[in-house]
């Protein structure tokens, strides 16, 4: 029983330097455009939320009409095609000396 508990802990550490050379899909700015984007994105929402009727004036997310109806969507595809560049972006290639 003893050889079988060495061999499996073998077995672990092979499996876990294996595993080192995992790397993310995306780089960092890409992760960096994401999150610009998906901020974006949140902003055009919360532009376009609130009531459209100019009767309630006092309520606090009452824009102006022209707002919510042009400027909001136009941020929200923004935000989609900045997320969209995020995807696409190719990661510039690293040397030897800054993988380590």
């Amino acid at each position: 029983m003893a050889q079988s508990k060495k061999i499996k802990s073998k077995s672990n550490s092979a499996k876990k330097n294996a595993n080192s050379d995992f790397h993310f899909v995306f780089d960092r700015e890409n992760y960096r455009w994401l999150i610009v984007g998906s901020a974006i994105v949140v902003f055009g929402f919360i532009l376009m939320a609130g009531k459209t009727d100019e009767l309630f004036v006092e309520n606090v997310f009452t824009f102006n009409s022209h707002l919510k109806v042009t400027i909001a969507p136009i941020l929200v595809l923004a935000g989609f095609a900045v997320q969209g560049y995020a995807i696409m972006r190719k990661p510039k290639k690293r040397s030897t000396d800054e993988l380590s």
